[in-house]
């Protein structure tokens, strides 16, 4: 059997990177593959709760170096232009991921994490031991993460169910300049969709959102379905037409799936939003990420660091764990969709929302975790 001191992470996003520094600390010999080079964009909300906030600052990286927002007020509008103010309990940052996935990057690499920027083509299980089939050849590990990411080819060759069911949905990043408040993250509704928009770093926002796909297919491209969608919300209309876009061209993700993943399937080991997303509109996913790859590694230096290794108990305990931890949160964030992005719903929730304080804020802890 091969050494359980060498595992492969399998994606370089929040999840794989921080997989990826703790077990090098926990003395694994890690390799790390990411198609891209560090920095570069992704599609994501970049808003952070501070859940995550004592882990980062345990790992004593310059995070505050980066100049993260501090946000802790949270806006909900609509279509007819009403809006709903709340607090923030526990609040979060705002960071970009070329900013954030760069800085754990260094680190992990100084640590002695080894990167290869290529793509995974395959993987198998055999005798105890993965075998991965990367673009400049083939590599051998008896613990593999699989921390790829929402959708990835790696899924459709592993044949997991999720994958072959089409998702409605398509996300849209841009960074922007403009002049909402430093400390809020709003959330603008409209017919198939919501966006959110919080500040970042360097006096940029974040501007992100999620569509249907149905909306798109009625326009001959991005801007044009702006233009007539998401401009009937009045709050939107103005964001749109009052900042300066930084980025030429948006990012842009399609086929984002929230249905139930598996965790472990045929040993190999998911984490992240390879395991299951909550919806955008809970603005948690990356702290979520970062500490299902914070329980994961615990499991793993646990099971694996010492002579004995036992499989089986590694996987069942990954399971319950996870789940016990974020299955009702996800769950939550689901239910919690279907009041947005549909204009008559989105309009009666934010009208109830508005007359009971105490309801908004019981939602908003339903979407959060504690501080890990």
């Amino acid at each position: 059997m091969r050494s359980n001191k060498k595992i492969i992470v399998i994606g370089g996003g929040l999840a794989g990177l921080t997989s990826a520094i703790l077990l090098q600390k926990g003395g694994f010999e890690v390799t790390l593959f990411e198609k891209r080079r560090y920095p570069f964009h992704r599609v994501c909300g970049e808003y952070i709760s501070n859940e995550a906030l004592p882990f980062l600052q345990s790992l004593q990286i310059p995070l505050a170096d980066l100049g993260p927002s501090s946000i802790n007020r949270l806006s909900v509008t609509t279509e007819r232009g009403k809006e709903l103010v709340t607090n923030l309990p526990l609040g979060g940052f705002g960071l970009s991921r070329y900013k954030l996935d760069n800085l754990l990057f260094e680190y992990a690499e100084k640590l002695g994490v080894t990167f290869l920027f290529e793509k995974v083509i395959d993987i198998k299980f055999k005798d105890e031991s993965f075998e991965i089939t990367a673009e400049k050849g083939k590599h051998y590990s008896c613990l593999v993460i699989a921390a790829h990411g929402k959708r990835s080819n790696l899924d459709q060759k592993l044949n997991r169910t999720f994958f072959y069911h089409r998702s409605p949905y398509l996300g849209v990043k841009y960074h922007i300049r403009t002049d909402l408040p430093d400390n809020l993250i709003r959330l603008d509704n409209f017919s198939g969709g919501y966006s959110g928009v919080c500040k970042i770093e360097d006096q940029k926002f974040n501007l992100c959102y999620l569509s249907r796909t149905s909306n798109l297919k009625e326009y001959s491209g991005i801007s044009e379905m702006e233009e007539n969608i998401l401009h009937r919300n009045p709050f939107l209309k103005h964001l749109f037409k009052n900042s300066e876009f930084i980025t030429e061209k948006p990012e842009v993700i399609n086929e984002i799936s929230f249905e139930p993943k598996t965790l472990v399937e045929n040993h190999l080991l998911f984490c992240g939003d390879s395991a299951g997303m909550i919806t955008p509109l809970c603005g948690n996913g990356m702290a979520i990420a970062i500490h299902s790859a914070k329980m994961l590694s615990e499991i793993i230096i646990r099971h694996a660091g010492g002579q004995n290794f036992n499989r089986p108990a590694l996987e069942q305990d990954y399971i319950g764990k996870w789940s016990k931890e974020f299955i009702w949160r996800l769950r939550s964030g689901r239910v919690i969709q279907r009041l947005f992005g549909k204009p008559f719903l989105s309009e009666v929730a934010v009208a109830a929302l508005n007359n009971l304080p105490a309801l908004n804020q019981m939602i908003v802890k339903k979407t959060h975790g504690k501080i890990f």
